[in-house]
């Protein structure tokens, strides 16, 4: 099993304007933060339908014709702060962890999003070929600015 890299490969943040616990419910749910986002079409989940550590659930994922799925294992789940989980292809070869923190601001709430890639070496050229994105950091960069934006729009507009 490959270990967490010391450092991110992506992260962002956003400042959004409602509770902790509210945005912390969106964030912990993968069944609807799938809507917000560019390359996960959608999930459903495996186990519990809760979110709790050891939970499971799959994403669907697409990139322009390409199509593939995950199974993620969600590995924090602390109410109010921190939702992660890990990221394993159908073969089992983990490829990477996606954490959301929330923590209160006077504006609202802040929402960080990390990546980590774990994907191992003899695996980058499969993942390539599977999803045609050669410049996965880049592309995780994008995706996670695009995720946050769409949850602040969804978040704040459900408020007004």
């Amino acid at each position: 099993m490959t270990a967490i890299a010391a450092e991110p490969t992506a992260r962002g943040q956003v400042v959004i304007d409602a509770p902790v616990s509210e945005v912390w419910a969106c964030v912990s749910d993968p069944v609807l933060m799938a809507e917000f986002a560019s390359e996960l079409v959608s999930c459903k989940w495996l186990s519990s339908g809760a979110p709790e550590v050891g939970a499971r659930f799959s994403g669907s994922n697409r990139n322009g014709w390409r199509r593939w799925t995950t199974t993620c294992t969600v590995v924090e789940c602390e109410p109010g702060l921190r939702f992660a989980y890990t990221v394993r292809t159908p073969f089992k070869t983990l490829i990477s962890r996606w954490e959301y923190e929330v923590s209160s601001v006077p504006e609202g709430c802040l929402v960080t999003e990390t990546n980590w890639l774990q994907v191992p070496p003899w695996f980058i050229p499969f993942a390539i070929m599977i999803t045609g994105e050669p410049d996965r950091v880049g592309l995780n960069k994008a995706n996670i600015a695009s995720t946050l934006a769409n949850l602040k729009r969804y978040v704040e507009e459900g408020r007004s």
